[in-house]
Order: C-alpha cells, then sequence, then structure tokens
C-alpha cells in the first residue's frame, strides 16, 4: 500500500534530500459477467472484497450466492465476476466508468433512486459518549499506513466495545466498501453494527451502510446536509467531529445514553 520515493524537503533556509513513503494508487477494473463495468482507482489491498462491496453497494448482487465466480489477476488489475443470472449490462451501468478515490462520484443529488428498496433501520442498538470516545481512539490507533503517509482513509465495522474489520485505501467509498465486501464473502454479520469512517460522510455513504442495516455511523470529519437528510430518514445515528470526547450528533441522538 506504501511505497518510498525520493524528496526535496525545505525547511526555513535549509534543504534536505531524503526518502519519503507516499501510498501506492492502482486502478482495479472489475468485469462482470465479460463485461467491463468499472474502473475503480484504489489501494492494492483487499482487491476481492472491494469488488464484492462495490458491486453490492451498487446494486449488481444482494448475496454472496449471487456470485458463481470470482478471479483476480492483480498483475492486470483486473477482477472477473460471474453471477448465476448472467445478466448483460444495461445502458445505465456505463454512465460511471472511472470511479474515482472518492470526491466526486458523478452522483451530485439527492436521486430518490439510490434509496429504493432500502429500508429504514431497526435496531436496538444503544451507547455512550465513552464508549464512542473510546472506539475512536482504537480506530486511530489502528492507522499505521494514514501516519506514514497521510494518504489513505480508513473504515471499520464495530460493536459498542471492539473494531471486529479495519480497512483503509486511498478512496473513503473504497473503504467502506472493503468493509462490506468481506461481511459478504466471509458472512459476518452487520446487524446492530458500527461503522466508523475517516471521510465526509456524504449521502451516498449512508446509503452503503443503510443497504447492511447498520444503526450508527461516526467519522472525525464532517457530513453533508444530504448526508443528515437521508440519516434522519432512515433512522441512522450520525456523529461528526469526533475530538476526544466532543463530537456533533447530526441525527438519531436518541441512540445515545449517559
Amino acid at each position: 500500500m506504501k511505497t518510498k520515493i525520493k524528496i526535496v524537503r525545505f525547511d526555513s533556509s535549509t534543504q534536505i534530500a531524503r526518502e519519503d513513503w507516499v501510498v501506492k494508487e492502482f486502478p482495479l477494473t472489475i468485469i462482470l459477467n465479460g463485461q467491463e463495468l468499472a474502473t475503480l482507482l484504489c489501494s492494492p489491498k483487499d482487491l476481492k472484497y472491494l469488488a464484492a462491496g462495490f458491486l453490492f453497494s451498487e446494486g449488481f448482487i444482494e448475496t454472496k450466492e449471487e456470485i458463481t465466480e470470482m478471479t483476480l489477476d492483480q498483475q492486470r488489475g483486473v477482477v472477473e465476476v460471474q453471477t448465476k443470472d448472467g445478466k448483460e449490462l444495461t445502458q445505465e451501468s456505463f454512465l460511471k466508468r472511472v470511479i474515482t478515490t472518492g470526491c466526486g462520484r458523478a452522483i451530485a443529488f439527492y436521486n430518490p433512486a439510490d434509496i429504493d428498496g432500502v429500508k429504514e433501520v431497526d435496531s436496538d442498538v444503544r451507547l455512550s459518549p465513552l464508549d464512542i470516545s473510546n472506539l475512536t481512539k482504537e480506530f486511530q490507533r489502528r492507522s499505521a499506513v494514514y501516519r506514514e503517509t497521510g494518504g489513505v482513509h480508513s473504515a471499520a465495522l464495530c460493536d459498542t466495545e471492539h473494531i471486529v474489520i479495519f480497512e483503509e485505501d486511498i478512496g473513503r467509498h473504497n473503504a467502506v466498501d472493503k468493509i462490506f465486501g468481506k461481511c459478504l464473502l466471509e458472512d459476518i454479520s452487520t446487524s446492530d453494527r458500527i461503522v466508523i469512517t475517516s471521510g465526509r460522510i456524504s449521502s451516498e455513504i449512508l446509503f452503503k451502510v443503510a443497504k447492511r442495516q447498520i444503526p450508527v455511523i461516526i467519522s472525525k470529519s464532517a457530513p453533508t446536509d444530504l448526508g443528515v437528510i437521508v440519516a434522519q430518514d432512515l433512522r441512522i445515528t450520525l456523529i461528526g467531529f469526533t475530538r476526544g470526547k466532543r463530537m456533533n450528533v447530526y441525527a438519531g441522538e436518541w441512540r445515545l445514553q449517559s
């Protein structure tokens, strides 16, 4: 996920030639039933999880059983997926050809079609501000690649006490998709779980967690206005700007208890 390059560091009146770590950027092309679907710009790790999570998040599959074969050729940067129905892609599927690292993913407005079939999240999960503080501290300790490069986003699936899955990627969407891809392929339950992300929480991120019936999402960053609206509509607890014991709760504050 990282490599060393030569740099020149300037500090006041001095300059020093040295080596520094930077993250790797890797193009992964997903071929679904023999047709090229999308190219994801990502970190070269856990690529099968990323492909499965992307296909789930974008509505191409709903269960692991729909996948009959998945083959990764890391040298070529290609993952080929066959599904039971073997259906051909429609023209609409090809509207997003290259998926960027997460800062401009073609959809810039709240499209009601995105929420089609997504149900309100029904969960009895309750957690305290102390639980959130402890989880975010553990989350920050896990991010070794970020500490060395400053160039990745992180995402985690948690219960109220511990991190269950942790992933990193140059794209905030990719990091979340890797979590859900691992859950899909390894039959890991997302019921009553919590997602923590280092990135901005947009409506698209909310749709991803809603499809997995995740009741709580937490970030050290900010939400968008549409992210807040979707969280309110789907009864998801949305928490941003977590800093130690401080945080902003934008939706679902009734899940927090002292």
